[in-house]
């Protein structure tokens, strides 16, 4: 199988500087790739490393997050001196995760969108889980309330584990040859069943023909086991300290084991791509030889 992380030397995440090297790397990524970061850690303050525990999350949900316009903390407990930090810690890593982003795709400058910054100090290994919700089973991300209409999904994500546990990954095939396997599988959608969901407020927006097939391929992929277990693909395991940024939305990706991670998402228009021809959105409809966002 193709080695698809390409490792880069940087240290610094600043927009310039000594330390930052690489930037240009568009194409990288839209053709399928992971960047990877191996000495490019989110270095907290002493005061900071106490949120290195689980007890700083409430036990609701697997991250902690920002959410809306006044980026308020979701997910954590604690003080609210205690809280008034962890949301300044998370807010921090956004402002580098958006300085590196654009000194990375400069190309991207003006047409990324903030999504959400989340922290994530649960292992992933031992999480009670339904099969659909099963990160350690090879997808790509897709989610039933939340349709991209063909948006792409960049994320940046770092391990912070002090005890020195990579953060483990599965990566999988080429997006179009997992496609190529599931999709002559998939009935189209139901015709008026976007607006009805929308109308019965199952989905945040329309839910458009390429949402319904990326939604599909996620579960299905997940779903089949013995495609989970003979598909080409490949360990990585992200050191504490490394930084690595993908399309979650195009490369195949399972996360094995690991605890204490930042992220922050990014989504991009589709017109912003330097190669539009490898995004999943062009792969599906060359695949089904008609428009999808119509």
């Amino acid at each position: 199988m193709k080695n698809i992380v390409h490792t880069c030397e940087d240290t610094s995440w600043a927009a310039s500087g000594q330390g930052a090297l690489t930037r240009d790397v568009e194409t990288v990524l839209e053709t399928g790739g992971v960047l990877c970061f191996p000495k490019l850690p989110f270095v907290l303050s002493d005061a900071e490393k106490r949120f290195l525990d689980t007890t700083v999350s409430d036990g609701k949900a697997k991250n902690i997050s920002l959410r809306g316009a006044n980026d308020e903390l979701r997910g954590a407990q604690g003080s609210t001196e205690d809280q008034a930090a962890l949301r300044a810690m998370i807010l921090r890593f956004r402002g580098q995760a958006e300085s590196f982003a654009a000194r990375l795709f400069p190309h991207y400058v003006g047409r990324l969108q903030r999504g959400n910054t989340s922290y994530r100090p649960m292992a992933v290994e031992g999480r009670a889980t339904s099969w659909r919700k099963d990160d350690t089973r090879l997808h790509v991300d897709a989610f039933p309330s939340n349709p991209t209409g063909g948006t792409r999904l960049l994320r940046v994500f770092t391990n912070l584990n002090p005890r020195g546990e990579p953060r483990k990954w599965r990566v999988g095939e080429p997006f179009e040859d997992f496609a190529r396997r599931f999709v002559p599988a998939i009935p189209k959608p139901l015709p008026g069943s976007a607006a009805l969901l929308k109308a019965l407020h199952v989905t945040k927006a329309r839910r458009t023909a390429y949402d319904h097939y990326m939604l599909q391929l996620h579960d299905r992929g997940k779903a089949d086991m013995a495609w989970q277990r003979s598909s080409p693909q490949a360990a990585v395991d992200f050191a504490p300290g490394t930084t690595w940024v993908v399309f979650s939305d195009q490369v195949l990706h399972a996360a094995m084991g690991g605890q204490f991670m930042m992220e922050q998402t990014f989504m991009l228009p589709s017109a912003g791509l330097q190669q539009p021809a490898s995004a999943p959105l062009a792969v599906l409809e060359r695949m089904l030889g008609r428009p999808l966002l119509v």
